[in-house]
């Protein structure tokens, strides 16, 4: 769960690339292998009775050494400069991001004794009034840290909502997550489903995660099986799409803890 600071925010939109065509969700078969990258799914998907229209798509093809995504990735959003949620690390992307291999690779560890974090926002500070999310990703098995791909308000008003999906302490198995609107209380959200469920593999090796949050459901896929959905956590506001990696809450940060996030795709539909 997050509730960010909004100062220091370096934000902007990505602008889509024309999408022809309408397209079935791509297999869990053909997305997720055992090693190496693939090719993002291009085009509209039709999925539960609804065609998602692809508004971003980012397949990271584009080579950027540590210091320079900001520079490689202009239009993508970053947090920059303030403390992640649990306060233990400080979101630091010139130190943490980089891309090689048609990966986008979170470092995360400690640097002179400050555990560091990166969060970025892969189509800028674009709102999203219902929305499909699909990410291609993998991590390492590192205590202190967890990744999370996030709906937030674009207002920041925690009361609005928020939904988690896939969230996990890197190496586990993620589970998925909705704030109910309205449910803020004694700075605490109440979230659904209300029993914890989890996805029925861990993160050490390539999955795809998919959210579809529509207007009246929200439903978390794992390689193109659903997990869970919810129709009592369903946001109504407009909300920015973010992948966070970061110190875990509950947990303290070992010192010489140091994994990665590797994220080979993401694509992002309205």
């Amino acid at each position: 769960m997050q509730s960010p600071i909004v100062a220091a925010l370096t934000v902007a939109v990505l602008a889509a690339g024309a999408v022809a065509g309408v397209s079935t969700p791509v297999p869990a078969s053909a997305a997720d292998t055992s090693s190496g990258t693939t090719l993002a799914p291009s085009g509209d998907v039709v999925s539960n009775g609804r065609t998602w229209k692809q508004t971003a798509v980012q397949d990271f093809f584009r080579s950027a050494p540590a210091g320079t995504f900001r520079m490689k990735y202009p239009r993508i959003g970053l947090y920059d400069g303030f403390s992640d949620t649990s306060g233990q690390g400080r979101y630091t992307p010139a130190k943490v991001l980089s891309v090689h291999d048609g990966v986008l690779d979170f470092w995360l560890r400690s640097d002179r004794g400050q555990p560091l974090s990166a969060a970025v926002m892969p189509d800028g500070y674009a709102p999203h009034r219902t929305g499909r999310v699909s990410i291609r990703y993998k991590t390492t098995a590192t205590p202190g840290y967890k990744f999370s791909v996030i709906l937030w308000p674009s207002s920041d008003d925690w009361d609005q909502g928020e939904i988690d999906w896939p969230e996990a302490t890197l190496g586990a198995k993620p589970r998925p997550a909705s704030a109910i609107p309205g449910s803020l209380r004694n700075g605490a959200m109440t979230f659904q489903p209300e029993r914890e469920t989890f996805a029925p593999t861990d993160t050490s090796s390539w999955h795809v995660a998919t959210t579809e949050w529509d207007d009246d459901v929200v439903r978390f896929y794992w390689d193109d099986v659903l997990v869970a959905s919810t129709t009592k956590a369903v946001p109504t506001q407009p909300m920015r799409v973010t992948l966070q990696a970061e110190t875990d809450t509950g947990t303290r940060v070992p010192a010489t803890a140091s994994g990665h996030v590797s994220v080979d795709w993401i694509a992002i539909y309205d």
